[in-house]
């Protein structure tokens, strides 16, 4: 078996791919060090403080102009987050020839809209639950559970109006897109899914490792 190992750094979750299973941890906490012993290491890195000095066998993955016939919008194809570009990869190939709209609910959620062809329309990008929430110190955290109910309490009316707030903009964004490709799948990934699933208005299959496996699939068919 291919003794790779496929490793997402993101600003709040490290996360790993080795021989078919998945590892997770706190960027904060991660080591390179700490991996099995591998004769190659992919790597997909957003995190804006996790800087990687390693003698090991390392390869940084960019976002690229094309994946087989997955195109990437962006005038310049690697200011495209490389997470946003391995989902992309790993939703095609789930369907290749269907579109698809993308949603990854992290520490930011991201919306990517892909054509019938495979063309990437673009996607928007906006802070995720928790970051939202970090805005204001002093604002403690209780939500009730429903998104739309008015709070009694400062800690109420905050945890459900940023709840709503994420929710919201997910279900319109999502109407809007949908009006462009009818047909379109929608595949979810990310941490912040679980927390907003019951709030969810659409159709969608939610597939916990996309930019791994998105990874994978890069680099055996990208070499």
């Amino acid at each position: 078996m291919n003794d790779s190992i496929y490793l997402d750094i993101g600003n709040s979750n490290t996360k790993w791919k080795y021989k078919g299973k998945y590892f997770t941890s706190p960027t904060n906490e991660f080591k390179l060090d700490k991996l099995p012993k591998t004769s190659k290491i992919w790597i997909s890195n957003v995190s804006s403080s996790f800087v990687v000095k390693s003698n090991l066998n390392i390869s940084f993955v960019e976002s690229q102009k094309r994946y087989k016939s997955l195109i990437n919008s962006y005038e310049e194809p690697n200011m495209l987050g490389s997470d946003r570009w391995l989902a992309m990869i790993a939703s095609y190939e789930i369907n290749p020839d269907k579109g698809f709209i993308l949603v990854d609910i992290g520490t930011a959620v991201t919306i990517d809209l892909v054509d019938n062809s495979g063309l990437h329309i673009g996607g928007v990008i906006f802070p995720g639950l928790d970051k939202i929430r970090q805005t204001f110190d002093n604002f403690s955290v209780l939500s009730t559970g429903c998104i739309n109910a008015l709070g009694k309490s400062t800690r109420e009316a905050w945890g459900n109006g940023t709840h709503s707030l994420v929710v919201n903009t997910i279900n319109q964004k999502i109407r809007e897109t949908k009006n462009e490709i009818p047909d379109s799948l929608v595949f979810i990934t990310g941490g912040g899914y679980l927390s907003l699933k019951n709030f969810l208005e659409f159709d969608h299959s939610y597939h916990e490792n996309l930019v791994l496996d998105g990874l994978e699939f890069y680099v055996n068919n990208m070499r």
